[in-house]
């Protein structure tokens, strides 16, 4: 159950930032010793390219459509990731636990992959940079504690990942409904002005 709740964790995790969530549990199982991490993750090769990828998507995530575009570059690696890493989390269990983890790893990644990347568009619509820097910062911190508290409490972790996608499954249905609203009003307004009459012509020249 444990290993199951530590998976659905960090698969939702990794649907919003796949590489900080290896980075935690990487260093989780080098300082703190957490067996429950498997070795893989604990590789300084693979804390090397997590850390690589991470900055680059620190910068790229706060940056107005840029961030759009990763995410949709992003829309297999988070996914691949969140089932690798609920696969390396069963270790050596039979191949139908190794089968129910990768599942519930990418599966939970793909779903909060597709709130993170419809948030992202929602928020692309307002030109200013800021809501896209403190949407970016608060999901880091997020992924950061829930990681780490999913490492020492998996139970509760996977609760309130649980929370959080069932919320943002619903913030992003909203989302989409008020944007079809917006559109659908601004092809009403533009069909009126252009079925609306023209000018009336004016009297008649002298010269003709």
């Amino acid at each position: 159950m444990d290993s199951l709740a530590l998976t659905f964790s960090s698969g939702w995790a990794s649907g919003v930032n796949a590489y900080l969530v290896v980075l935690v549990l990487g260093i989780g199982h080098r300082v703190g010793g957490v067996d429950d991490v498997p070795d893989a993750l604990a590789r300084w090769d693979v804390l090397a390219v997590a850390g690589f990828l991470y900055a680059f998507e620190f910068v790229a995530d706060k940056i107005p459509y840029i961030d759009s575009t990763w995410d949709a570059i992003s829309t297999v690696i988070r996914p691949t990731a969140g089932a690798v890493i609920g696969l390396l989390l069963a270790g050596d269990a039979d191949s139908v636990t190794q089968a129910v983890n990768a599942t519930v790893g990418g599966g939970a990644a793909l779903a909060s992959h597709v709130v993170k990347a419809g948030s992202r568009l929602a928020i692309n619509s307002s030109p200013e940079p800021v809501t896209n820097v403190t949407a970016s910062v608060t999901e880091d911190v997020v992924v950061l504690v829930l990681v780490a508290l999913a490492i020492q409490h998996p139970v509760a972790a996977a609760s309130i990942a649980a929370v959080l996608l069932v919320l943002g499954l619903g913030v992003l249905v909203l989302a989409i409904k008020v944007v079809r609203r917006g559109w659908r009003r601004m092809r009403a307004r533009r069909a009126r002005t252009s079925a609306s009459p023209g000018a009336p012509p004016g009297p008649p020249s002298p010269w003709t």
